[in-house]
């Protein structure tokens, strides 16, 4: 899911850290400091699921996770992932440094897209509950790679194919993701509920 340097045009990644920029912004207003500790933890999480790659053309295919950690921060996803992949750049050259803001975006924003769409039915019965982790952690996946093949294809149409590619190598994660996610969800409800619901209150940090 990193994109290396050299890869994208230059009015891609410009737009790419405009918005990645905009989003840390609004995270870090809205993580308090009862919920620093928390972005920490999921932050080192995503560090290390993500240092695992398996190179699929220009990109790489990983565990991401940022469908459970939309759902525990909501816009607070953008600085903890933001944090994860600079020290990824910094320590492993995972990604680069001109891309940083697009990988961003292409990570966080469907965490915060799923923290709207599915927070609200996580507290639900177990029925509603359950596929609604699972659709969490899977579309997380799916509109990253979505993001993915937009930022290729904004650069070059020949990029098409590869973009492609790149979506349909990301299968079998969004799969594990969506299992990890229902995993996660029950292991929260049984040992520390309080996150989900603090969670599901909405805006909160």
């Amino acid at each position: 899911m990193h994109i290396s340097e050299g890869v994208l045009s230059g009015p891609v990644l410009i737009s790419g850290m405009a918005i990645a920029a905009a989003g840390t912004a609004i995270g870090i207003k809205k993580l308090d400091l009862e919920h620093i500790a928390r972005a920490g933890v999921l932050s080192a999480a995503f560090f290390v699921a993500s240092l695992i790659h398996v190179p699929v053309g220009p990109a790489s295919v990983h565990l991401i996770l940022n469908g459970i950690i939309g759902l525990l921060l909501g816009w607070g996803a953008f600085p903890t992932i933001m944090v994860a992949l600079l020290l990824q750049v910094v320590f492993f050259q995972f990604g680069g440094l001109t891309t940083l803001g697009v990988n961003t975006v292409i990570m966080a924003l469907p965490a915060v897209v799923c923290y709207y769409l599915f927070t609200p039915l996580i507290m639900r019965r177990p029925a509603i509950a359950l596929p609604a982790a699972f659709f969490c952690g899977f579309l997380a996946v799916f509109f990253s790679a979505l993001l993915l093949g937009i930022s290729l294809m904004f650069t070059e149409e020949n990029f098409f194919e590869v973009a492609v590619l790149a979506i349909s190598a990301h299968l079998p994660v969004m799969v594990i993701e969506g299992i990890i996610t229902v995993f996660c969800l029950n292991f929260l409800k049984k040992v520390s509920p309080e996150l989900l619901s603090v969670s599901s209150s909405g805006d909160r940090m």
